[in-house]
């Protein structure tokens, strides 16, 4: 019997290259993004219904849920939507604050609310909620980005144990870094001159071209996730990537202080 993946942030990156894989590996897929009209690959692709979703839009959520349960059973909802906030925490408004909980966090809450009583009488399926290393290390000037992603992961651990009995996994991808236009298309800066010197160092270390060649291509990931969709392990996050790996190693064998103190060393000199 064919199986069916619920994406939401398929339009580029990770959540179109999962919709692409999952159609090739005889999935159903519905991709859902926010600007339907403006696709005109992805749903010429056998296999892909393309549907809208703005996740901060509560009404919209409702709806859509209700049209791709319409097509038939949802066996993994993929939650993949979101962006980065990135800069002095001091300098953000409170819309940016506002919108980055909504759609990194809230967002992911109330689509899985909407696919619950469906998942929940179908006595299966999977949960995946696409977190990011930055939800189990942190880096400087990425507070609200990694208040949302460390609130996914605690979410996802709790969620699991009362959606068991249920029949119901619940999982998260922790990627690393991806070649995707995440930093140009999904990054919302927050200037402030108190921070600027310190705001540079930072960047300079984060784009620097050794640390970026460790990271990994939309479709590698891709693969990440339907490898932990299809396992059967009592496993709640998988990490995704040479980079994320090492760092998240590195975190568990030298403990949260050390951890600190070279991320303090190799980003803020």
């Amino acid at each position: 019997m064919t199986q069916t993946i619920f994406i939401t942030g398929a339009s580029t990156g990770l959540g179109r290259a999962t919709a692409l894989l999952f159609a090739q590996k005889g999935w159903k897929v519905i991709a859902t993004l926010r600007s339907p009209d403006k696709e005109t690959e992805l749903g010429k692709v056998p296999g892909i219904t393309i549907m809208g979703l703005d996740v901060t839009d509560p009404a919209q959520i409702a709806a859509t849920a209700k049209a791709a349960l319409a097509l038939g059973p949802v066996d993994v909802l993929f939650n993949n939507a979101g962006y980065g906030l990135a800069g002095a925490f001091e300098g953000a408004t409170d819309d940016q604050l506002v919108n980055q909980i909504n759609t990194n966090l809230l967002g992911v809450m109330r689509v899985t609310q909407a696919f619950l009583p469906a998942l929940r009488d179908q006595g299966h399926g999977t949960i995946l909620t696409t977190t990011s290393i930055g939800g189990l290390v942190t880096f400087p000037f990425n507070s609200v980005y990694h208040a949302t992603k460390w609130g996914l992961e605690g979410w996802s651990e709790s969620l699991a144990f009362e959606l068991e009995p249920f029949g119901i996994k619940v999982k998260t991808i922790a990627p690393g870094g991806i070649a995707t236009d995440f930093a140009g298309r999904s990054l919302v800066f927050t200037p402030h001159p108190a921070y600027l010197e310190a705001i540079g160092k930072t960047m300079s270390a984060f784009s620097d071209p050794g640390r970026r060649s460790n990271g990994s291509t939309a479709e590698q990931v891709a693969q990440a996730v339907y490898d932990a969709v299809m396992d059967s392990a009592d496993k709640i996050t998988y990490v995704a990537g040479e980079d994320a790996k090492a760092n998240y190693a590195q975190r568990l064998a030298v403990g949260i202080d050390k951890f600190r103190a070279g991320i303090r060393q190799m980003f803020l000199g």
